[in-house]
């Protein structure tokens, strides 16, 4: 799929006609990144707005001690940056490749130009960092109030939302998470340490909520809140 044909998809840019998808095209860069490669550290913050194009993103923050919190996993499609004004909350976050990632990059002036002849892009844009704020707004209840089991399934009903794949007839009752995810990962998305949640996914996994295999998580479908077509 050639890059004009593939921004179309873009949560941001489905409203724009083919024409806009040409002068979209003719203003972002796009840069290819390997797993584990750094997209932005703090240090390296500049105001300028990503998409991803292709792979998946790691978004998340490092306190003084040294230890890792995952924020969000963003996939193809997904938005994050800082630009004239409008934030996705990104500014201070580490950002990483997590497998072989594609990012398109737009620069303040082109994307002020961009503006002035498509408005309704900016209200795309609004309505994505009002997601973006529901989403953290109730990350930040759960962690504070929610059991560490709790927490776990609330990442992980997130996560099948974004990468959920229905199971063949043999195991139809779950859904796979189609991303990595080690259990150290699993930490960093919870706030907890390794060894707690290897512990609390056994014990999920007794109680038939979860099914894990190498890096692998199935979640039963009774526990989740989300409908899938």
């Amino acid at each position: 799929m050639d890059k004009i044909q593939y921004l179309s998809q873009f949560n941001l840019l489905h409203t724009l006609s083919e024409e806009d998808l040409i002068v979209m095209d003719k203003l972002t860069l796009i840069t290819s990144y390997l797993p584990k490669t750094f997209i932005q550290t703090p240090e390296s913050f500049q105001e300028k707005l990503y998409f991803v194009k292709k792979g998946r993103v790691r978004l998340y923050r490092i306190n003084p001690e040294g230890k890792q919190f995952t924020l969000d996993i963003l996939s193809e499609g997904n938005v994050f940056g800082e630009l004239n004004g409008i934030s996705l909350g990104t500014r201070d976050l580490f950002i990483e490749a997590i497998v072989e990632s594609d990012i398109c990059m737009i620069d303040q002036k082109r994307f002020e130009n961009f503006l002035v002849e498509h408005p309704r892009f900016l209200l795309n844009m609004l309505k994505v960092l009002s997601e973006r704020l529901v989403y953290i707004s109730s990350l930040a209840q759960n962690l504070a109030l929610g059991r560490l089991h709790e927490r776990i399934m609330h990442v992980l009903q997130r996560l099948s939302r974004q990468f959920g794949v229905k199971c063949d007839q043999r195991d139809n009752d779950y859904y796979r998470i189609d991303t990595p995810l080690s259990h150290q990962e699993i930490a960093h998305l919870v706030g907890a340490s390794r060894e707690a949640v290897t512990l609390a996914l056994q014990e999920l996994a007794e109680a038939k909520a979860i099914k894990t295999d190498f890096r692998t998580i199935y979640i039963h479908c009774e526990h989740l809140n989300i409908e899938y077509k």
